[in-house]
C-alpha cells in the first residue's frame, strides 16, 4: 500500500490593498467635494473579485467623479456670467465695460474721426431730457461744415481759427412754451483747442464783440436769433457745447430766471454731454454723469437791440 500523498501547499492569498495603497484623492475632486468618497472605499474593503473587477469599479468611479465634477464647476461658472456685479444697475447692459473699449478717444479728431450728424445729435421731435420730465419740442435741426453760421464776431473768428469743421444744432421750445432755444456742438480740432475756446469766449461776451447766435425756426420763433439771451458753454473732449436761451415772448431775459439755468443745465450736462457724446465716447453706450453743471454761463444782448 502507497503512503499517502503530502498535502499540496495552499497558495497564501494575497493581502488586499489597504487604505494607504488608495489613489490619492483628485485635488480638483477635493476643491469641489462633490459627493462622499467614504461608501466606496468600504465596499473596496469587502470585494471578493479580481484585478479587473477592481479596475472596471475604480475606472467608473473615477469617471462619475469626474462627470460631477464637470457639471459642478459649469455650473458655477454659469452662474457666475449670469450674475451682474455688486452694485451694477440691472437697467445697464452686462457688456458695457466691453463696448466701453471699443469706442472713441474724444480727446481729438485723429481719434474720433466719424463726423457728426443731425441725426446722431437730434434724432426725433420730442427730446427727453430725463424719464419723468416733460420733453423740449425740436423745430429745427441743421448740420453745417461752417461754423461761422452759428457764432456772430470775435465768437465766429476765434472758432475758425481754432480749426473748427462742423457745427450741429437743434431749436427747441421749453415744455411750457415760455422759452426757445438753440443748442448744439461745435467739432474742434482737439481738446486743447476747445479749451481756449471755452476761455476766451466769456471776455469775447463781456465786451460785446462777438455772441452765439440762434437759429429761427420759422417767422414764430425768429426772437430766438435776435432778443437777448442767456448763455452757456462746456467742453468735452474737442467739443464745445453750448445753448442760447431766450424768452418766447421776446422780453428781455433775466439774469435770474432760474428756469433758464435749469434749459442750460438740461440741454448742455444731461443731455449733449451725458447723452449725446458719452454715447459716441463709449461706442454707443451710455452713461455716466461728470462733475458741474456748465463751463461757463453769460448773457448777450440781442441782436436786433
Amino acid at each position: 500500500m502507497a503512503p499517502p500523498a503530502p498535502p499540496v501547499p495552499q497558495p497564501t492569498p494575497a493581502a488586499a490593498p489597504g487604505p494607504e495603497m488608495a489613489a490619492p484623492a483628485d485635488p480638483v475632486v477635493r476643491t469641489t467635494d462633490p459627493l462622499d468618497l467614504a461608501p466606496s472605499r468600504h465596499a473596496e474593503r469587502r470585494r471578493g473579485g479580481g484585478r479587473a473587477w477592481q479596475v472596471l469599479i475604480g475606472g467608473a468611479a473615477v469617471l462619475m467623479l469626474l462627470a460631477l465634477t464637470g457639471l459642478a464647476v459649469a455650473a458655477l461658472l454659469e452662474d457666475r456670467t449670469a450674475t451682474p456685479q455688486a452694485g451694477q444697475q440691472s437697467s445697464q447692459p452686462v457688456v458695457e465695460q466691453s463696448a466701453a473699449a471699443d469706442g472713441h478717444d474724444l480727446d481729438s479728431r485723429d481719434t474720433d474721426q466719424a463726423a457728426l450728424t443731425a441725426k446722431e445729435v437730434f434724432p426725433g421731435q420730442q427730446l427727453v431730457v430725463a424719464d419723468g420730465q416733460p420733453a423740449y419740442r425740436v423745430l429745427k435741426t441743421h448740420s453745417s461744415g461752417s461754423c461761422a453760421v452759428a457764432a456772430t464776431g470775435e465768437v465766429a473768428d476765434l472758432l475758425v481759427r481754432l480749426g473748427c469743421n462742423q457745427v450741429v444744432r437743434a431749436t427747441l421750445r421749453s415744455a411750457d412754451g415760455d422759452h426757445l432755444l438753440t443748442a448744439g456742438l461745435f467739432n474742434l480740432t482737439d481738446v486743447a483747442s476747445a479749451q481756449r475756446a471755452r476761455d476766451r469766449i466769456r471776455p469775447i461776451l463781456d465786451e460785446r464783440q462777438g455772441r452765439f447766435r440762434g437759429m429761427a425756426a420759422d417767422k414764430n420763433t425768429e426772437v430766438v436769433a435776435t432778443a437777448a439771451a442767456r448763455v452757456g458753454w462746456q467742453v468735452r473732449g474737442h467739443y464745445l457745447a453750448y445753448c442760447v436761451v431766450t424768452r418766447a415772448d421776446g422780453e428781455r431775459i433775466s439774469s435770474t430766471d432760474t428756469q433758464a439755468r435749469d434749459i442750460l443745465y438740461d440741454m448742455i450736462e444731461v443731455y449733449l454731454n451725458r447723452g449725446v457724446l458719452e454715447r459716441r465716447a463709449n461706442g454707443g453706450v451710455a452713461s455716466q454723469p461728470t462733475d458741474g453743471p456748465t463751463d461757463g454761463t453769460a448773457g448777450q444782448d440781442g441782436s436786433g437791440n
